[in-house]
């Protein structure tokens, strides 16, 4: 029985001419937690995978030399293996922080290497239509957190580029790694009416799609976990969602196995949201090396040139040693991001067994309650 013979249909994603069967992005994560293993199996489902390309080549002969350069071998490697892992089915794409200090580089390699999509965050991505080219037939979206970064974005790249964005990335409070929220916002979550805010970012993309006379597919992400999560921000106006920390525990993950044992360990009491060496707040898991960060600095032994506005004498730690610490399987001393909802990660399973719960969930939400949303300010009955 196939994903659409049963339970609730949703509709394919359509981005300009190019079509997802299933309206779900996994989401980018590095360092090496989504690589070409995860993004191509996410894809042969006919979803979309990502590619983290922050720091990629961590494995790659020389990286401790020349870190930029086994970084741009390893975006190529990896899109095409992820595409050959797809088989013609779903997309490919790459997730590319603006905060990198090679972005632009990034960028280039990722479109070389035919990627689909390219989504980008940790910063606004003003420049990202001009580094793609006008013939390019990579689509672009940027991540947003509130309305006010949409209308930026979209009125920079009408007003320099004379385009507007081929989808957006809408991420809430509740996602993992850096996010768009003060330290003050994220404490008090239950204050946010995020919904809302979703809705008035859909709103703002309805002026450029008349203007380009286009659709601007909108996609939900932070705290989307189950069936019913998807259904409701496609509720709120949404085409599709991005999920990406339930993907950590499936085979197909390219973390090693010892981290994606600490994500079907952590408990809701584990989240912690840490300062980050890139300038933004971040949710990861409170492991022992965060309990160290807690106390003091840890010293910089070494500059792996990764971000662009980093001055190893005073952050907090390295973030591509911690990071590639963890990926690697030493989970006290690395850091582990993750989103708000890990704690209801349980078991392990397969990007298949996960795909398809998330189309078809084997229980009823009766419609008489409606159903509960990913930032609702009170919990609504669910029978």
């Amino acid at each position: 029985m196939g994903l659409y013979e049963c339970g609730e249909k949703l509709k394919a994603l359509r981005i300009g001419d190019m079509i997802a069967k299933i309206p779900i992005i996994q989401g980018g994560m590095g360092v090496g937690i989504s690589r070409s293993k995860l993004a191509g199996a996410v894809a042969a489902e006919g979803g979309i995978g990502i590619i983290s390309t922050a720091q990629i080549g961590y494995d790659e002969e020389n990286f401790e030399n020349d870190q930029a350069e086994c970084n741009l071998r390893a975006i190529g490697k990896h899109i095409r293996c992820a595409k050959e892992i797809a088989g013609g089915n779903g997309l490919v794409g790459a997730n590319i922080m603006v905060a990198l200090k090679h972005y632009k580089e990034h960028v280039m390699a990722a479109v070389a290497a035919g990627a689909d999509v390219i989504i980008s965050g940790a910063g606004l991505p003003v420049k990202l239509p001009e580094y793609i080219g006008k013939a390019c037939r990579t689509k672009i979206a940027p991540i947003v957190s509130s309305r006010r970064a949409a209308d930026i974005i979209l009125k920079m790249w009408a007003r320099r580029y004379d385009r507007t964005a081929d989808f957006i990335v809408i991420e809430g409070p509740k996602a993992g790694g850096h996010l768009g929220f003060s330290n003050e916002e994220l404490q008090n979550m239950e204050n946010i009416d995020y919904d809302t805010e979703i809705k008035e970012i859909i709103g703002c993309t309805k002026e450029y799609e008349k203007k380009y006379n286009t659709h601007i597919p909108v996609i939900v992400a932070g705290g989307i976990f189950d069936h019913y999560d998807i259904i409701h921000a496609i509720e709120l106006g949404a085409d599709g969602v991005q999920i990406a920390s339930r993907f950590v525990a499936t085979k197909e993950c390219d973390a090693s196995e010892e981290y994606k044992k600490a994500y079907i360990d952590a408990k809701e009491e584990d989240i912690k949201i840490i300062k980050s060496p890139v300038g933004m707040p971040g949710r990861a898991i409170r492991n022992e090396f965060i309990k160290r960060v807690e106390k003091e600095n840890q010293p910089v032994l070494k500059c792996y040139n990764c971000m662009k506005k980093c001055n190893p004498k005073e952050v907090p730690y390295c973030i591509t040693k911690a990071l590639v610490d963890a990926v690697n399987g030493d989970i006290n001393n690395g850091l582990i991001f993750c989103g708000a909802n890990v704690g209801r990660i349980n078991e392990m399973t397969t990007v298949h067994k996960l795909m398809e719960e998330l189309i078809n969930p084997k229980e009823k939400v009766s419609k008489k309650y409606g159903i509960k949303g990913m930032y609702a300010q009170k919990d609504k009955m669910i029978s």
